[in-house]
């Protein structure tokens, strides 16, 4: 048996502050250790030992596996970071308070920028202060792989390759993996392993710092996937989510 566990990151300061985040550095708050620690202790008390772990190249994904892998005393295992794990970035949005953008361009239009799958947010211009171009963490990235706006379907397609180059064989070495990202980078990689639709993936909404386990069988088909924690507190998490961008 072969589990992989996917799990979004903490509140950041701007999930508290209810802003639209993307690409942009924030860091986590103290909510978002407290559930970092939580989800950690959970993963040690159901005897998950991982052997490797994947995380994006920002602070609040970076610190959310750092805080996880030492409530299990595996800080030492290998850690491997990549800007295909990103979160989707949002363009023009980031910074932007998600209801009170709704409420000025609509719930619906909001939705759309959020969650479709091929319709992205107006584009950051590449001399904002807030555009990735000039970040030294992405120097030795092509600059045309650099987004300045994406749709869910351009996040899919620059972390699927991660998935099938990197993460997906590696279980053939190990036998449990963790992958702590973004909101939306997790979006695409569930969206193929359970194979939905385009339509249906604008209704997967994952709450921060929630294992969420991938089970596969020896020959890597996936078996089983299933949440770690209390259901209806899940259910609830998960409706907070979505109604984030609704107009107050």
């Amino acid at each position: 048996m072969k589990k992989v566990v996917l799990i979004r990151h903490g509140e950041s300061t701007w999930n508290k502050e209810n802003r639209f985040t993307g690409w942009t550095d924030v860091d986590l708050t103290q909510g978002g250790i407290n559930e970092a620690i939580k989800a950690g202790k959970l993963l040690k008390e159901e005897c998950f030992k991982f052997e490797k772990a994947y995380t994006s190249y920002l602070k609040r994904a970076v610190k959310t596996l750092n805080v996880i892998l030492d409530c299990m005393d595996l800080d030492w295992i290998p850690v491997e970071k990549s800007w295909r794990l990103n979160e989707k970035h949002y363009g023009n949005l980031q910074g932007l308070n998600k209801a009170e953008t709704a409420e000025k361009y609509g719930d619906e239009q909001v939705l759309i920028w959020r969650r479709s799958y091929d319709i992205p947010p107006a584009p950051i211009a590449h001399n904002d202060p807030r555009s990735a171009l000039n970040d030294p963490r992405y120097a030795g990235i092509p600059k045309t792989y650099i987004p300045d706006t994406e749709a869910l379907k351009n996040t899919v397609e620059r972390a699927l390759p991660y998935w099938f180059e990197q993460i997906y064989p590696s279980l053939m070495q190990h036998n449990e993996i963790v992958v702590v990202a973004h909101g939306n980078s997790l979006r695409g990689i569930i969206k193929y392993l359970k194979n939905i639709s385009d339509e249906d993936i604008v209704g997967l909404n994952l709450p921060t710092a929630i294992p969420y386990v991938f089970e596969f069988d020896d020959d890597l088909n996936l078996i089983k996937d299933y949440f770690i924690g209390d259901p209806e507190e899940i259910k609830k998490l998960m409706e907070e989510v979505a109604n984030q961008a609704k107009k107050k």
